[in-house]
């Protein structure tokens, strides 16, 4: 997922929901029922990660460290491909081993960035936590959709904490305009990776995961606006993914709705959005009725 960054695994630490890529697949001793697959692959995860605590949170879901690790994608992947799954599930635990490497790396300014997810997603990393755990902050959007400061490393982003902050020396203010700010800067130019959407098109910037962050920069959006004649509504399904459109017709808006909602009816986990749509303002997103 990603432009050069492809890199991920998205991992995101402190009560972090995993997604990883390449997936797998089930074979002869690998479980096929969600259960026993998620206890398969724990017990994997126990024989490399040795001390660090391994547990159950739910049907394709593990806590691990303070990690959360999201099965669904490996597991649909294992079903329908029987025959690769041990070798994957044997890459999925590395990539996982370097994801708890990552997050006991200390914070850095440059890898701070802010990313918008679901008020879903939140609520579950915070149940995730494990007991003691401090809860990430998070700054709301618009509705469902919120910001989360985070720290980005070539592998995992993984959320920050207050921790972080007093490690880095920032109010939570700080951290939230340095994480803009760097967020800004990682990202193409929004005219280069999209353009105008013409009458009865729906245009997509895809491939970044923070693609869905770029709706933290809202004055971003004000050329695509202008060049759309100053109509634009939006959509933001999956994290590497938002759709537009550049009318404001009923018929226009029910065909980007449809398509998002197609969109989130076959995501799972982390890797769901929001089906609201949005409608470009220069003084702030509104959700369309």
């Amino acid at each position: 997922m990603g432009d050069t960054r492809m890199k991920r695994p998205v991992v995101v630490a402190i009560a972090a929901l995993l997604l990883l890529v390449p997936l797998s697949v089930l074979s002869q001793g690998v479980p096929t029922d969600e259960a026993g697959f998620t206890e398969y692959v724990a017990k994997e995860l126990r024989s490399v990660l040795g001390s660090t605590e391994v547990r159950t949170t739910g049907s394709l879901q593990l806590g691990v460290g303070d990690l959360r690790a999201n099965l669904h994608r490996i597991y649909r992947f294992c079903t329908k491909n029987a025959e690769q799954c041990p070798s994957e599930v044997s890459n999925y635990v590395k990539a996982i081993a370097e994801a708890v490497k990552d997050q006991n790396a200390p914070p850095a300014r440059e890898s701070v960035r802010v990313i918008v997810r679901s008020a879903q997603y939140w609520k579950q990393a915070q149940a995730a936590l494990p007991a003691g755990g401090s809860p990430p902050e998070a700054r709301p959007l618009v509705e469902g959709l919120v910001l989360l400061a985070v720290l980005d490393s070539p592998r995992t982003i993984r959320m920050m904490t207050e921790q972080d902050n007093k490690a880095l020396g920032l109010s939570s203010d700080e951290v939230q305009k340095l994480g803009l700010e760097n967020l800004r800067t990682a990202l193409k130019p929004l005219m280069e990776v999209g353009k105008a959407a013409g009458h009865g098109q729906i245009g997509r910037v895809t491939g970044d995961p923070y693609d869905s962050s770029r709706l933290a920069l809202l004055d971003s959006w004000a050329p695509l606006a202008e060049a759309q004649g100053g109509k634009l509504i939006i959509a933001a399904p999956a994290p590497e993914a938002v759709l537009y459109i550049g009318e404001d017709t009923p018929e226009a808006i029910d065909a980007l709705r449809t398509l998002v909602r197609s969109i989130i009816s076959r995501s799972g986990g982390p890797s769901r959005m929001s089906d609201e749509l949005l409608r470009w303002k220069a003084s702030g997103w509104e959700v369309v009725r």
